[in-house]
Order: structure tokens, then sequence, then C-alpha cells
């Protein structure tokens, strides 16, 4: 009968288990040297927020305004077979996407840059 060996290169890990205090308080936020965390800002409802983005770049709403009305118009052109008038549509809510996405990366730009100052 062969006895019960451990593969090779392998090692029992023995399990410690410390009885007494762990170094630091798990109900406070650790402390960090030269570290000031930011107050948090008040709670904004929907409707401020939106206001204050808008007021911070009011061209991305314009833009999503753009595309959502050259879609709908679109399909109801395309409903009544204008096929035409629904391509030039179409092809316009193209146009109003770029600009609204043109527009999100100019303000994230200024608003990276303004950090900055």
């Amino acid at each position: 009968m062969a006895a019960a060996t451990t593969p090779v290169g392998q090692t029992q890990v023995s399990e410690t288990v410390h009885s007494g205090s762990v170094g630091f308080d798990l109900t406070k936020p650790p402390v960090i040297e030269g570290f000031a965390p930011a107050p948090r800002p008040r709670e904004e409802g929907f409707k401020a927020k939106f206001i204050r983005k808008t007021k911070e770049n009011p061209f991305v709403p314009i833009g999503c305004l753009g595309t959502a009305g050259a879609l709908t118009y679109g399909l109801i052109a395309f409903k009544r077979g204008k096929t035409r008038q629904s391509q030039l549509l179409m092809r316009a809510r193209i146009f109003a996407q770029g600009f609204t996405v043109v527009a999100i990366l100019v303000g994230v730009a200024a608003t990276a840059l303004k950090s900055r100052k």
C-alpha cells in the first residue's frame, strides 16, 4: 500500500486566526495623508440638473431635438409613401446626430480646459 503524499512543489498552508483588533476601523473612511475629500454636493433633481446642463452646453439638446424631429417626420413621410422626402429627412437626421456628437465633444473639451484653470 502506498502512503498518501502531497504533489511535488505544493506545500501545506496552515491558516492562522488572529484574535485581537484590526489595525483600522471599518466604520470610518480611511485617513489618507495630504488628501481632503471634497464636500458632497447637494442632491439635484432631474429638472434642475437638466436646466443646468442645458445652460452649460445648449447645443446638445438642440441637436437631440433636431435628430428626433427629423426621425419623426422621416418616418411619417415613409409611411405616407413619400420616399424622396423620407430619404432627405433621414439624411437630415444623420446630420443632426453628427451635430449632437460634435456638440458633446466640444462641451467635454471645454469642461476639461475650464477645470485646468
